[in-house]
C-alpha cells in the first residue's frame, strides 16, 4: 500500500483523502497552514498526522506520494519541494500561477522520473468520457462546432463567503481559473489543441471585495478547425447546462450533468452506452460539520468523487508500473498546455476580447502571439 500526504485541508480532505483511500492508498498525513483547522480536519477525516510543514510530511515514514490541493499561487513551490524529494505528485488545476512556473515544474517532474498527474478528474466523468469517445471515434464525422455551457447558482448570493485568495484575480481566484481550467482540459481531450481565443471575464454578482470573475465567455478555434464557445457563470440563480459537438455527419451531446450521451444523424437519435467501468458512483456522506461556507459547498457538489477515484486509481497503477485502461490521466505536460490557454484567455480579456493565438506544439515551449482583429 502506497503512503501519501495530502496538502490542503479543503478540497484535499473533501475529495483527495476519500478518493485516495478508495483506490487503496494509505493517507498518512494532512498538511495545512492553520494548526487548529488542520488538526480538526485530520480528526474529522481520520488522518493520523496533522502537520503544518511539507518538510515534516515528506519525512513521515512510508510517504511516497503527495497530492496538492491549495491555492494556485502555491502549487509550483509545493510541487517542486515534493519532486526534489523524489515523490510522485498529483497537483490540482489550475496547474500553476504562470506559464513559466508550469514549464519549470514539468521540467523538474521529468528530471525526477516520478509519476506526475494533473487533477482534471472529469476525464472519467461518464458523460464527458462518452462524448469524447463518440467524437474521437468519428461517429459524427469531422467536428465543426462545439458548445460548453454551464450556469449554476453557487455564487449567486452576494453575501456568500469565499476565501480571500479565491476573490483575488491576482491570486488565481475566480470562476475562470476554477471551472474554466477544467473545461480547457475537457475540450482538449475531446477536440485536440487550441489554436486561439477571444475572451471576456465577467462579474455577474456585485461583490466589491472580489476582483476575480464569477463568469466568462470564451470563443475558441481549435487546430482542427472546430470553432466553439465555453461560457459559464456561478452567479445565475437558475441552472443551465449544455455540452454539444456538431460534426459533418451528425451531432453528439450530454444531457445535463449526467452520464447520458446522445448522437443524432440521418438515422435518428441514439443513446450511447456508458463507457465500461465509468458508471456514476455516488459520493459517501461527508463528516458532520465539515461543510460550512459558500466556498465549501461549492467544492462539494458530490460529482467529483466518482471521477476522482478513477484518477487516483490511475495514479496507483502508474506508480506500480501498470498500464492504465480507459481514459488516460492528464500529466504536467497537459498542465503546461492548460496554462498556455489560460494565459491567452487572460491576455484577450484584458484587451477587450482581442483574438489571441495559443501555440502549444511543445508543452515545454508554449508561446503566445496576438493575431490581427478579425482573425476569427
Amino acid at each position: 500500500m502506497t503512503g501519501v500526504a495530502v496538502i490542503g485541508t479543503g478540497f484535499g480532505c473533501y475529495t483527495h483523502v476519500r478518493a485516495l483511500r478508495a483506490s487503496g492508498f494509505d493517507v498518512l498525513a494532512l498538511v495545512g497552514r492553520d494548526p487548529e483547522k488542520t488538526a480538526e480536519r485530520a480528526r474529522l477525516f481520520e488522518v493520523p498526522r496533522p502537520l503544518v510543514s511539507v518538510r515534516d510530511a515528506l519525512a513521515v515514514p512510508g510517504v511516497d506520494a503527495v497530492t496538492i490541493a491549495t491555492p494556485p499561487g502555491t502549487h509550483a513551490a509545493l510541487a517542486l519541494e515534493a519532486l526534489t524529494a523524489g515523490r510522485h505528485v498529483i497537483c490540482e488545476k489550475p496547474f500553476t500561477a504562470t506559464l513559466d512556473e508550469a514549464r519549470a515544474v514539468l521540467a523538474a517532474a521529468d528530471a525526477a522520473g516520478v509519476v506526475h498527474l494533473l487533477g482534471t478528474e472529469f476525464r472519467w466523468d461518464p458523460g464527458q468520457a462518452g462524448l469524447t469517445q463518440v467524437v474521437r471515434c468519428g461517429d459524427i464525422g469531422e467536428p465543426r462546432m462545439a458548445t460548453w455551457l454551464m450556469y449554476v447558482p453557487v455564487l449567486a448570493d452576494p453575501d456568500g463567503v469565499v476565501p480571500d485568495w479565491w476573490a483575488d484575480a491576482g491570486s488565481g481566484g475566480g470562476w475562470m481559473w476554477a471551472h474554466g481550467s477544467q473545461l480547457i482540459d475537457q475540450i482538449r481531450v475531446t477536440l485536440g489543441e487550441f489554436d486561439g481565443v477571444s475572451a471576456h471575464l465577467v462579474h455577474v454578482v456585485d461583490r466589491p471585495a472580489m476582483s476575480a470573475d464569477d463568469g466568462f465567455v470564451v470563443h475558441f478555434r481549435m487546430r482542427n478547425g472546430t470553432v466553439g464557445v465555453m461560457q459559464s457563470t456561478a452567479g445565475d440563480w437558475g441552472v443551465l447546462v449544455e455540452t454539444r459537438v456538431t460534426g459533418s455527419r451528425g451531432a453528439a451531446w450530454i444531457e445535463g450533468v449526467g452520464a447520458t450521451v446522445k448522437v443524432a444523424g440521418p438515422g435518428g437519435v441514439e443513446t450511447m452506452p456508458v463507457p465500461d467501468g465509468l458508471a456514476t458512483v455516488k459520493a459517501p456522506a461527508l463528516p458532520e460539520g465539515a461543510v460550512r461556507t459558500t466556498y465549501e459547498r461549492m467544492i462539494t457538489f458530490g460529482v467529483e468523487y466518482g471521477p476522482y477515484t478513477h484518477l487516483t486509481a490511475a495514479f496507483r497503477d502508474l506508480i506500480a508500473g501498470r498500464d492504465v485502461a480507459g481514459p488516460q490521466p492528464a500529466t504536467f505536460a497537459d498542465g503546461v498546455a492548460q496554462m498556455a490557454v489560460l494565459e491567452a484567455i487572460v491576455h484577450s480579456a484584458g484587451n477587450d476580447g482581442q483574438w489571441t493565438l495559443v501555440d502549444s506544439t511543445d508543452p515545454a515551449r508554449t508561446t503566445r502571439t496576438v493575431a490581427s482583429p478579425g482573425a476569427v
